[in-house]
């Protein structure tokens, strides 16, 4: 097994920050604003170039309808002709951009973020997040208010698109055994978390035949069910309702439906790390010695079955845009991160959670065993996932202090998103946020104990990096 790190190029510094890992994120109100929205619109209409339609969708956060409509009405002034898809989620969108023949995709969400947070997603002709190069000259644009300027006869045309999410299933169901998954009758518990899962997921589940249950199925921009992201403290009521049911699986979606956690019939969460592995071990069964892709926060685990499993390991940046090049560009028959994002090139080469759940349900369909013990043989490991407040200034400096200090203790660095120290079996990683003000901290070992430990240990060296630096301020 080879393990590829895919390094990351820079881009020239000089203009403000408009875009995070995946898009633009705000809180709205305080940033995000119908002038910024028309500004950097504007900016974006004076960028985007070739034939074809810009697709618009959004997802049910109570300001997306409204950012949406100053998105089509800024690029129609602008000269360009838009399609509405309405409510879908984001990896429907990136499926109808490329099915569609588009120029690019724009997406109005900010996926599993808290709900005072709203932001835009956008992508290419191929359905691909669009690449930092291209991000960097729309914040030049913004930043020189270099706009395009359009008389009346110049306007382009708005139009609506109703056919984006049976178009989307209809892919999905094509690339999924029907015949396995109907003659299984899986009882399944699915939580749509209030987001946009509510419109496609529902439907794609009754065609694969499970029998099926709903949590939060009514969409509301409020999340007032749980929290957008599926994290296993969030899922507290669907792990109560899969043992109460009796069900065979348990699935739930952020708001934005990129992501997906699972829950065996015992009710244990399933961590991301093991899905990931879960469906590598599957999927290079069925295809001997092929390439899995996948990013630096991933678990040992992943790399033990891709050995085991006799294929080839690509590691690029975390993020849906470097995982999807490495899938990509290596020809990798899968690809996924341990925060629920999966891709199925020969679906879409884009995270997708409804594909996901197709493809878990067509797996346990097929092997005829419960999901635990199929989760229960992979190799164990613990990771500990937290997080500390970091001011956005201060994201550099913390992270070349970090590199320093690990670099004097641990066995060898990986420094391609953030610092990750590896001390023989076990790591530590510490990245910034592309989305929050934040640093995340990841610590994987053998032993639970020592995986606390070291993410304590991370914690507490960001914390006095951040405190030396404000205090020298």
């Amino acid at each position: 097994m080879a393990v590829v790190i895919q390094q990351r190029s820079d881009l020239v510094a000089g203009y403000p920050k408009l875009f995070g890992t995946d898009g633009i994120r705000k809180v709205v109100g305080a940033e995000i604003t119908p002038t910024f929205l028309a500004d950097v619109f504007s900016a974006y209409s004076a960028w985007i170039n070739g034939p074809g339609p810009v697709v618009i969708a959004h997802d049910f956060r109570t300001t997306s309808d409204g950012i949406a409509r100053i998105l089509a009405g800024t690029l129609q002034m602008n000269g360009v002709n838009v399609y509405e898809l309405g409510v879908m989620p984001t990896p429907c969108l990136q499926f109808n951009a490329r099915a569609m023949g588009a120029r690019a995709g724009l997406m109005v969400t900010a996926s599993h973020n808290p709900t005072e947070f709203n932001g835009i997603k956008f992508c290419g002709p191929d359905g691909l997040e669009i690449p930092p190069e291209a991000e960097h000259e729309i914040e030049k644009n913004y930043t020189e208010r270099r706009f395009r300027i359009m008389g009346w006869d110049g306007a382009g045309r708005i139009r609506q698109e109703t056919r984006g999410v049976e178009r989307y299933l209809t892919s999905i169901l094509s690339h999924t055994d029907r015949t396995v998954t109907r003659k299984a009758k899986l009882c399944v518990v699915l939580d749509c978390g209030n987001g946009t899962s509510a419109v496609t997921s529902p439907t794609l589940l009754r065609e694969l035949g499970v029998r099926l249950k709903t949590l939060n199925a009514n969409p509301d921009g409020a999340f007032p069910g749980h929290p957008s992201e599926p994290t296993e403290e969030n899922l507290a009521d669907l792990r109560k309702a899969v043992v109460q049911f009796g069900a065979d699986l348990g699935i739930a979606h952020d708001g934005d439906s990129d992501r997906i956690a699972f829950i065996d019939e015992k009710g244990r969460y399933v961590p991301g790390e093991v899905t990931l592995a879960l469906l590598a071990r599957q999927i290079l069964k069925d295809h001997p010695g092929a390439t899995i892709a996948t990013s630096v926060t991933s678990s040992t685990t992943i790399e033990d079955v891709v050995r085991e499993g006799g294929g080839k390991l690509v590691v690029s940046r975390s993020g849906s845009l470097p995982v999807a090049i490495a899938v990509r560009d290596h020809a990798a028959v899968f690809g996924g991160e341990e925060n629920g994002h999966y891709y199925w090139p020969e679906h879409q080469n884009a995270p997708d959670g409804p594909m996901s759940s197709a493809k878990v349900i067509e797996l346990v369909s097929y092997l005829r065993r419960p999901f635990s013990e199929l989760v229960d043989e992979l190799p164990k490991y613990f990771v500990v996932k937290t997080k500390v407040p970091l001011p956005p200034s201060l994201k550099g400096p913390v992270m070349e202090q970090a590199r320093e200090i690990l670099g004097k203790e641990a066995d060898r660095l990986v420094t391609i998103d953030g610092v990750k120290a590896f001390y023989g079996s076990t790591w530590l990683l510490v990245r910034p946020s592309g989305t929050e003000p934040i640093c995340r901290v990841f610590a994987e070992a053998i032993h639970p104990d020592e995986a606390a430990r070291l993410a304590r240990k991370g914690e507490e060296m960001v914390r006095g990096i951040i405190e030396s630096l404000q205090q020298n301020q």
